[in-house]
């Protein structure tokens, strides 16, 4: 993967974010940490994570992927190299942006992260019960005692991003640096338009979640092909779409054009569009990983951009 750096307010991140969903769910510890592994030998420095993985899991309640990623940190005594990320705000006991929970959630994520500070600090959901004015003096109070270094909002309204922004700034507060967005070839409208043009305005950087469409961008879901994947049902539902076709049909003409895996398509046509920094991506073994790496080293041409953004639309 190239060295080349995005930068997030004051933090210096690899261009592809290893996604830490996985961790604790259908990556056991020792299959996580060989991941992990391989994606800092690989040139990568950026994990994501949050206080809510994998709590969907029979018997799990929240926390098993930040578990893992601190037992694996304290393990390589690396915390300084990496860059991590994790969220608040939709932990089944944490829920919402109450200054109170914010408080409690983030001694909670230090505790199991086995770190006495996180990089970048997610809202994970936008809490519209609250004022902007309500919880953001809650985040720069994490800001100013050094238990986070940057914060950042996923899944937040156009709106209510640019209410923030200019809380924080009237304030003299810490200011969102980032945004995470459900946004990938097969789900664009969440994120163009507005809430992309009100990141750019600010001068955000975007980093996609679902980047790969829990798993469809892959192209290993076919017709008639029969995928063992805790995430299939909702990889193969976009087969069922007439852009999901094309634009697979569109990733088998690229790939084909550079011999390059369809997730690397896909994670480059990502990585091309405009305010994005780090699309994120998960890997469920080390097998997985050298795809996903390799998009940050694949130019396409604006011919193979347009193509696949027109296959999109």
């Amino acid at each position: 993967m190239t060295t080349t750096q995005k930068t997030l307010g004051s933090l210096s991140v690899s261009p592809l974010s290893l996604g830490g969903n996985v961790f604790g769910w259908s990556a056991d510890e020792p299959q996580s940490f060989a991941v992990l592994d391989s994606y800092v030998a690989a040139g990568g420095n950026f994990i994501d994570t949050a206080d809510v993985y994998s709590a969907w899991v029979p018997g799990n309640k929240g926390g098993e992927s930040e578990t893992v990623l601190g037992n694996w940190l304290a393990s390589r005594g690396n915390r300084d190299e990496v860059v991590i990320a994790t969220k608040v705000g939709a932990h089944p006991d944490l829920k919402g942006l109450a200054p109170t929970t914010i408080k409690a959630a983030v001694d909670a994520s230090l505790t199991r992260l086995r770190t006495d500070y996180i990089d970048l600090y997610y809202t994970h959901y936008d809490d519209e019960s609250l004022d902007v004015s309500d919880f953001l003096p809650a985040l720069d109070d994490l800001v100013k005692a050094g238990k986070v270094r940057e914060i950042a909002a996923s899944n937040i309204s156009a709106q209510r991003l640019e209410a923030a922004l200019a809380f924080s700034a009237a304030e003299n507060l810490a200011r969102y640096v980032a945004v995470q967005p459900h946004y990938n070839l097969v789900s664009r409208d969440t994120y163009e338009g507005e809430l992309a043009d009100t990141a750019a305005r600010h001068g955000l950087a975007a980093v996609p979640y679902y980047a790969l469409a829990s798993g469809f961008l892959t192209g290993k879901y076919r017709p008639d092909t029969d995928v063992h994947s805790v995430r299939s049902d909702k990889a193969a539902a976009h087969l069922a779409t007439e852009r999901g076709r094309k634009v697979l049909a569109a990733l088998d003409t690229v790939a084909a054009a550079h011999r390059a895996e369809h997730a690397t398509v896909a994670l480059a046509w990502l990585a091309a569009q405009p305010t994005v920094a780090a699309p994120i991506a998960s890997a469920r073994t080390v097998d997985q990983l050298p795809a996903l790496m390799a998009a940050a080293d694949l130019h396409l041409t604006e011919g193979e951009l347009a193509l696949l953004t027109q296959a999109s639309t």
